[in-house]
């Protein structure tokens, strides 16, 4: 079954699905460039681990219960014994998160032109997720190294522009050499998604990538379609961009 929206699915946002979508995302769009870049560039997936907490329940530990005795009663005198009920409570669990994302580098020298990043949920919202891509994308923004941010994410808050973007889905196209201007394409549920340049070195050709052609493969090749119940509500509600329709 082919994707029934015309551009992005938003059924495929939900938590659940989203790890896969992302991981075959990454490795689609690194098929699509590399034959436009060999054998100057090579197209490398990358991967950044940092770790995060995330509140969750201990399961399978028995109630405790903990007895006091005031020890300067006499020993023929029974002390009143105490009972403390414990109450469940939740404790912050230490979790390893590894996202992926893709570099283009030059062969000779491994000198990253281009980074690609795919947004996740973690990214857009408050916590490490966030802080540690933050961090890697002022890093990029700094230095010479082109930047592709691909949001298709409704949820969350959009990464910082200086001009918001003002559609619920967006692709950043940063070149470094035109900094602090970038290219910002942006798009809803009942626009196609844009194809997209990926920047490279100056007075080189510029590879492309058709993202919705690219899209509609993988959900193709996943089969997402045998796992989506369309007809359940779609999270996060649609009314929040003033669309109440998802037909098209």
């Amino acid at each position: 079954m082919y994707n029934p929206f015309p551009g992005m699915n938003p059924y495929l946002e939900q938590p659940g699905l989203w790890p896969q979508v992302h991981n075959r995302l990454m490795v689609a769009i690194a098929d699509e460039i590399t034959p436009q870049v060999a054998p100057k560039y090579r197209v490398s997936i990358e991967e950044r681990i940092y770790t995060t907490t995330e509140v969750m329940p201990f399961m399978g530990i028995a109630d405790v219960s903990v007895t006091h005795r005031r020890e300067a009663e006499p020993v023929v005198q029974r002390a009143t014994t105490q009972v403390a009920v414990p109450r469940r409570v939740k404790v912050p669990l230490p979790v390893e998160v590894t996202e992926r994302f893709l570099e283009v580098r030059l062969v000779q020298t491994n000198e990253v032109a281009c980074v690609i990043e795919v947004l996740s949920p973690s990214n857009k919202r408050s916590g490490e997720g966030r802080e540690a891509y933050e961090t890697k994308r002022r890093k990029i923004l700094g230095s010479a190294t082109n930047l592709v941010e691909i949001d298709l994410l409704r949820g969350g808050t959009a990464m910082t522009l200086m001009d918001p973007a003002q559609k619920p889905y967006s692709i950043l196209v940063s070149a470094s050499i035109e900094r602090p201007d970038a290219e910002l394409y942006e798009f809803d549920l009942r626009t196609a998604m844009p194809t997209f340049p990926v920047p490279l070195q100056p007075q080189e050709l510029i590879p492309t990538v058709n993202l919705q052609k690219v899209f509609n493969d993988v959900y193709d090749r996943a089969r997402f379609d045998l796992v989506i119940d369309y007809e359940q509500p779609v999270q996060p509600q649609l009314l929040l961009y003033g669309i109440d329709d998802v037909s098209g």
